[in-house]
């Protein structure tokens, strides 16, 4: 199926970079938030990211604002029934993504491809929320933070997503450049099945005394040859999307070593989320 249009929901984080790669491939893209002047944020984050490439010369100036020109900031979720192709990008949490799910459902073209930008929540709760008829076009397009930069998409399909929704993402994924991977509908999927256990491991290690947050995160990063320690990269991805990952894998499997650690918990109950907010398990400038 041909993509023509497609419809961001949610201009944060994850959103505007989703919106700004499809943008970059020649797509008309509608970046959506209920709130206007969040919707035109997330454009100005994305005006700031490719004219920080045109300085560095690795953009012509005429591409970014053809790019740019692409995006269009929208309060109205009416908007959804001009996009082939509508991509969810919110909070990680079932009940606030499922509400977003219901509303569009509504609104959208019976032929649009729904893909959740979901990291850890099931693909099949995801797709109970619409219509019988739209599941088969219900899929998870998981990108990786910052998406720009990030070559990798993770493909989930639910139990009644068709061949023809997966061959049409994996289409388009390719025209940006990304890699595909596909995993089971399972808690977590495979990226951070393996790496919320890592990064809980190392929390508990400084909960005990281990060592220091840096001399932890020394020690993967010289040690293991990560390029971030793991108490820097939960900071980077944000200790609340890392406390809502880990208790989507503990209550889905159940074992001990998926529980989030109790200093996370006191960390985001205090509002230090990581990088966003200045502190985290490091101390960043604001």
């Amino acid at each position: 199926m041909a993509i023509d249009t497609v419809f961001v929901a949610g201009a944060g984080l994850m959103g505007h970079g989703i919106a700004q790669v499809h943008a970059a491939i020649g797509k008309r893209v509608l970046l959506y938030e209920p709130d206007l002047g969040r919707a035109e944020a997330g454009r100005d984050r994305i005006a700031g990211n490719l004219d920080r490439s045109v300085e560095k010369g690795r953009l012509h100036a005429d591409v970014r604002t053809a790019a740019l020109a692409r995006i269009e900031a929208v309060d109205d979720a009416a908007r959804v029934s001009d996009a082939d192709l509508v991509i969810e990008a919110v909070f990680e949490d079932a009940d606030v993504k499922t509400d977003l799910w219901v509303r569009l459902d509504g609104l959208a073209l019976a032929h649009a491809i729904f893909a959740s930008n979901t990291s850890s929540i099931a693909i099949d709760r995801l797709a109970g929320a619409v219509s019988g008829p739209r599941r088969s076009r219900f899929v998870g397009m998981h990108f990786f933070s910052p998406v720009p930069v990030m070559p990798l998409v993770e493909l989930i399909r639910g139990s009644a997503t068709s061949d023809e929704t997966e061959a049409s993402i994996r289409a388009l994924a390719a025209e940006m450049g990304k890699q595909v991977i596909v995993s089971a509908d399972r808690p977590g999927f495979i990226v951070n099945r393996i790496l919320m256990p890592l990064l809980a491991e190392a929390m508990r290690g400084l909960e005990e005394g281990l060592g220091t947050a840096k001399d932890i995160d020394t020690g993967a990063r010289v040690g293991l040859n990560h390029p971030m320690g793991p108490l820097e990269l939960a900071d980077f991805i944000g200790l609340d999307v890392c406390l809502g990952i880990m208790r989507v894998l503990h209550d889905g499997i159940g074992q001990e070593h998926f529980a989030p650690p109790r200093v996370l918990v006191e960390l985001v109950e205090a509002g230090h989320l990581g990088q966003k907010t200045g502190r985290g398990f490091h101390t960043y400038p604001r």
